[in-house]
């Protein structure tokens, strides 16, 4: 009966993982409305519309041939590729409105959702081999808040934990008889780790651990000096062949150094090549690095104590599966330092028996030494740390530790999701979308009006969304972030005043919460929508208005429509 229960439990599993994996599908198609950090546009889909769709849109200062700082590969190969197919079905007249708001929001999220079923892939090759069961360890990965919100949207981070996923899965490889083989994959540990490289600087501190773990199975195997050399040199070799065609690509795309530039090299000495070339060359992790490693340029973006990443962000995104992991790595702190103090020649018997009592010390390393090396710097936002989930979650599921928390699991799932998937800016989407209809509605087709578009309060708003070519000079983004009351009014009191410019539609975008201080201003509106829900970390609602009539306006994001005919 014990196997029929356990075969109960595992058909049991595979069935909500598979409505798990619905969900993340089908969650990205409706959209999912939260909007995490601008990051998710600006590193890559906004980049890529500019380029290849030709729409206006702003050019975040990472991508400007003055200050590479990104690679341009991911990019290119992600929202680059989706909005390619977009665009190629329209000429085909395969489908006469293919770029709409909707399809440059979802296309590039969608593919990254495809993307984020490699970490399912990874869970289940590794969980064997960290004496975990696959189909729990999979139930825990899916159900993850972090997996359904952050691993479906466009971030460098989501690349950085999918690349971390290929190359544990890389170093972990075991004989059918259960004892470690030999890693052959010294190529593809060199590729993976370089993409990674490219893609964030930050990926040597995920890679280390495996990398170390990868060079002891080596050199454990046995084998003689020549096999681990061969090893290193196929690693280092195509390491540097990724390396150049990321070089190359970047160099080709900030330089603009087109064909014709090489065709006049290839008729100079090599001296003259290699010269040029270093000019030109450019090589954006060097760049990322130089400019993150200033503590001044840091700060601009914020600067934070060091145990943030231990203390809150490990603990917002992972809950209780932190709190578990970080017990458990005290526990082991202390059993070796007693057993260092008590006997030393006992060391070598007992260290088995150790690792057997209290699951995977290994598992343990992955996850906290690239917690420590972010903690090294003084910029820490929770989505660097969205990476560590696989071996979280391994951890989690060996030694059945998750099962009696599952209650406390679940509920702080639901609550995530809810938070950033639905509520966080979850507002300023649905705006951008509404307002690309109305822009593009018959009525203003036909009569070409000018429109103002002034967003206050709100995270910077991704322009590709709004679908408005290059050429079309009828519509003004205005972004006032988190400007004062006074300089908020004044702009808006020009646009009311401004008689030159007779079809001129003003729309002023901004948070219920902050939506007394336009009121303030002494100009009227004439229309308004209110976008539920909409919430504002920077400008939060007061609690007892929430529990008032107006409680729908302090979580919504109004877009109020100057009256401009007094």
């Amino acid at each position: 009966s014990g196997s029929a229960a356990g075969a109960g439990a595992g058909m049991w599993a595979k069935g909500v993982w598979a409505l798990l994996a619905a969900l993340r599908a089908g969650w990205c198609l409706l959209p999912q409305a939260g909007y995490l950090h601008p990051d998710e546009f600006f590193q890559s889909p906004e980049v890529m519309a500019g380029d290849i769709l030709n729409l206006q849109v702003y050019y975040p200062w990472e991508f400007l041939s003055s200050s590479p700082c990104r690679t341009v590969v991911f990019p290119l190969m992600t929202s680059g590729v989706t909005y390619w197919v977009i665009k190629s079905l329209q000429q085909l007249d395969i489908c006469s409105s293919c770029i709409n708001s909707y399809t440059l929001l979802v296309s590039p999220r969608l593919l990254f959702t495809m993307f984020s079923f490699i970490l399912d892939y990874s869970v289940y090759r590794l969980a064997p081999f960290w004496e975990a069961d696959p189909w729990k360890a999979l139930v825990l990965l899916a159900g993850s808040y972090v997996t359904l919100v952050f691993y479906t949207r466009t971030f460098t981070n989501a690349l950085e934990g999918l690349l971390f996923a290929l190359l544990m899965v890389l170093v972990s490889s075991r004989k059918p008889d259960g004892s470690s083989a030999e890693p052959t994959s010294s190529p593809l540990v060199g590729i993976v780790t370089t993409a990674g490289f490219f893609n964030r600087p930050t990926f040597l501190a995920f890679a280390l651990m495996p990398l170390l773990y990868w060079a002891g199975l080596i050199v454990d195997s046995q084998k003689g000096i020549k096999t681990v050399i061969n090893h290193f040199l196929k690693l280092v070799l195509c390491a540097c062949f990724t390396a150049i065609v990321f070089v190359t690509a970047d160099t080709f795309y900030f330089t603009a150094m087109g064909l014709d530039n090489l065709y006049s090299i290839q008729k100079s000495s090599l001296f003259d090549v290699i010269g040029q070339l270093n000019e030109k060359m450019i090589v954006t992790p060097f760049n990322f690095l130089s400019y993150n490693l200033n503590p001044h340029n840091l700060a601009l973006h914020g600067s934070h104590p060091r145990v943030t990443h231990f203390t809150v962000n490990g603990t917002m995104l992972f809950g209780i599966l932190h709190i578990l992991a970080i017990g458990a790595g005290f526990k082991m702190l202390k059993k070796y330092i007693c057993q260092l103090i008590r006997v030393k020649s006992y060391c070598h018997g007992s260290s088995g028996l150790l690792a057997h009592s209290e699951g995977n010390p290994t598992l343990l390393l992955f996850y906290f030494v690239p917690l420590a090396f972010l903690s090294l710097f003084s910029h820490q936002e929770p989505r660097f740390l969205i990476p560590l989930i696989l071996p979280l979650v391994l951890f989690s599921t060996s030694q059945n530790r998750a099962v009696k928390w599952k209650h406390i699991i679940i509920i702080f799932n639901v609550l995530g999701a809810l938070l950033f998937g639905c509520l966080h800016q979850g507002g300023l989407i649905p705006c951008l979308l509404h307002l690309e209809q109305l822009m593009h509605s018959p009525e203003s087709s036909n009569h070409p009006r000018h429109y103002t578009l002034l967003f206050a309060h709100t995270y910077m708003p991704p322009r590709s969304l709004l679908n408005i070519k290059k050429r079309d000079t009828h519509v003004e983004v205005i972004d006032m972030a988190g400007s004062e009351e006074e300089t908020l009014c004044r702009t808006v009191e020009q646009r009311a005043n401004n008689f030159t410019c007779n079809d001129c539609h003003v729309f002023v975008i901004i948070p219920g919460t902050v939506r007394a201080t336009i009121t303030k201003c002494g100009v009227s509106f004439k229309n308004e929508t209110l976008i539920f829900p909409h919430l504002s970390m920077e400008d939060p609602p007061q609690i007892p208005f929430l529990f008032s009539g107006n409680w729908r306006s302090q979580l919504g994001l109004y877009i109020l429509q100057l009256d401009r005919d007094q």
